[in-house]
């Protein structure tokens, strides 16, 4: 792993990262989290009895639409052209979580970690906002980078995590 800070200047100072000169390549991210709650919470998603509509619907889109704006929310992101975008929801088999799992996609000169990244956040904070009028004590968890390929850094695979598909 190495050990420099690209977001950082000689002096120490932020920076955006210029990359101007790297190659375009095929990348792909993908990121996961979930919302714990009351299992009754679970159960009146899954059975689309929230008040405020369709919680799974409303999570996806927002997730896509977080990542496709990541350059306005993460101010040394660079603002890039995305391929794809796809954001699954599911209940974990224990009743109590929801699962998240966003994956991205471009043809770019910087990878969509942070877009992935961004995307399950909004997914989760999304089931928040629609959910808390009936269990405030929800956590958005465990949201992490999971598998990466593609630019000069290749393949990172998070130890312990099941069921990827990068893809070719």
């Amino acid at each position: 792993m190495g050990d420099e800070l690209t977001h950082l200047d000689a002096q120490g100072r932020a920076r955006m990262v210029n990359v101007g000169e790297k190659a375009v390549t095929h990348r792909v991210c993908i990121a996961r989290g979930e919302v714990r709650m009351q299992p009754a919470t679970l159960e009146r998603i899954v059975a689309g009895r929230v008040a405020k509509g369709d919680v799974l619907a409303t999570a996806r889109i927002a997730g896509i639409q977080a990542a496709k704006r990541t350059g306005e929310w993460i101010p040394l992101a660079h603002p890039m052209p995305i391929d794809s975008v796809e954001v699954v929801l599911e209940p974990a088999p224990e009743g109590d979580r929801l699962l998240i799992e966003a994956r991205v996609e471009a043809h770019w000169k910087t990878g969509v970690e942070m877009e992935a990244l961004v995307a399950a956040s909004a997914a989760g904070l999304t089931v928040y906002d629609m959910c808390k009028a009936v269990d405030r004590e929800m956590v958005v968890d465990r949201v992490r980078l999971v598998a990466k390929q593609g630019g000069k850094s290749g393949v990172f695979v998070r130890a312990g995590e099941q069921g990827l598909d990068l893809g070719d």
